[in-house]
């Protein structure tokens, strides 16, 4: 679909997500559709869960971290993440006394003790309260640069400073032993260890993405755009309006979180490396076999969305799909609103998806190919609509139909013309 010999920077997570798009899932693991069977048969699919059923839920977090690259234990952990139930949510399919052994023939030993582990910490405390909660968003930034900085200096030039403000806060909250939490229903002492704080962390980023929308702003009065759980609104009805929801500042700060651990975890181990008299070897206490992989979201999880944008840029777009398009000028207005919207919020991709079709109308092709490159790039990298009025693989279809015209240079003039599209190559 590229208009050059070169390759597009879309290509290659297309690519990856061919064979979700295509439900070709036995093309991912062989075992994948067994195991979405099992799920069936347990009732996943009848339980409600936010956004829909609880079984799409499940298949689309799978998706998400697949997409993201995670190991395939963390996968296969976002398959069956609430199983025996957890602190967010009452979607106990299997009970957790008689249903370990069978989950763990399903998915394996590192799988099944991920998602039991998942299943039994207070997450909720964990994340938010005891982490997010801890960092203001101009702390984060000025962190993440100093992270940054500090990771190329260990490895470089093997210089190690644990009084570095980001490393001794960092530590203060999650040391390198781990943190210890109390068991959700037995109120036992369990350690997370700092890797799998990070890996709970990630696929809180994924279950956040996939699931939240306008309603739990209307429900938990999300006015501010920081999602942190404060207000009660038990009238707000489900599914609310459809707008897209305001959780995305909550997600950046969860990302530059997840980098500075992932950060804080090379420098750890690069230090360990450099002292080490004999072979490096890694830690099975501290789960230094899990690798640690930066999402593609938030620039690598490297920025952090400003909270006030974010709902600006919400407003900006809801006002461009709700408007009367039948009014003149109505692309021009929805032009310079949507050009507005990606400068406040830049990391999602309907708005370039919409701004596309605009210059399709326009018969702007360049421009309309420049927008449509840039959604579906973004679109693939979350592996979840911000805009859940359509699927995620709807969003897809759209955008690449307004690659595919616009690189043909070609766009319908007449209504029957834009209902009969649909063929994408």
């Amino acid at each position: 679909m590229a208009s050059s010999s070169s390759v597009s920077p879309h290509e290659a997570v297309l690519e990856q997500a061919r064979p979700f798009l295509r439900g070709e899932l036995e093309k991912i693991d062989p075992k994948l559709p067994s195991l979405i069977a099992v799920l069936k048969s347990v009732g996943a699919g009848e339980c409600w869960h936010k956004h829909g059923s609880f079984l799409d839920h499940l298949i689309d977090i799978y998706k998400i971290l697949k997409l993201w690259k995670a190991p395939e234990s963390v996968c296969l952990c976002g398959l069956f993440h609430s199983a025996y139930s957890n602190s967010y949510v009452n979607l106990a399919i299997f009970d957790p006394s008689t249903g370990r052994d069978v989950v763990r023939d399903h998915v394996g030993e590192a799988a099944e003790s991920l998602i039991h582990l998942f299943c039994v910490i207070p997450r909720q405390t964990l994340i938010h309260d005891h982490l997010l909660f801890n960092y203001s968003d101009r702390e984060l930034v000025e962190h993440l640069g100093s992270s940054e900085i500090s990771l190329r200096e260990a490895k470089a030039k093997g210089l190690f400073d644990g009084d570095q403000v980001w490393r001794k806060k960092l530590n203060g909250l999650v040391p390198d032993k781990g943190v210890s939490v109390k068991h959700i229903k037995t109120g036992e002492e369990i350690l997370v260890s700092r890797r799998l704080f990070a890996v709970f962390l990630l696929m809180t980023m994924a279950d956040f993405s996939d699931q939240l929308f306008g309603f739990q702003d209307d429900l938990f009065c999300n006015n501010d755009g920081r999602l942190e759980f404060r207000g009660n609104n038990v009238t707000a009805l489900w599914p609310g309006n459809g707008k897209p929801g305001l959780w995305m500042n909550s997600n950046s700060r969860m990302g530059a979180i997840y980098s500075l651990l992932v950060r804080e975890e090379e420098i750890f181990i690069e230090e360990r490396t450099r002292v080490s008299a004999s072979a490096f070897v890694l830690t099975k206490e501290r789960d230094e076999d899990i690798e640690l992989v930066v999402p593609p979201v938030f620039n690598f999880c490297n920025k952090v969305l400003d909270a006030k944008e974010q709902i600006e840029a919400r407003e900006m777009y809801w006002q461009v799909v709700s408007s009367d398009t039948s009014k003149q000028g109505y692309l021009e207005r929805a032009e310079q609103r949507l050009l507005e919207c990606i400068e406040k919020n830049p990391f999602v991709g309907e708005p370039h998806v919409l701004l596309s079709q605009v210059y399709l109308g326009k018969k702007r092709f360049k421009e309309a190919e420049r927008e449509a490159e840039k959604g579906l790039l973004l679109l693939l990298q979350w592996g979840s609509p911000w805009d859940k009025r359509m699927s995620w693989e709807g969003w897809i279809a759209w955008v690449r139909v307004l690659l595919m015209k616009s690189q043909d240079q070609s766009w319908p003039d007449v209504s029957w013309g834009i209902l009969n599209l649909g063929l994408v190559r």
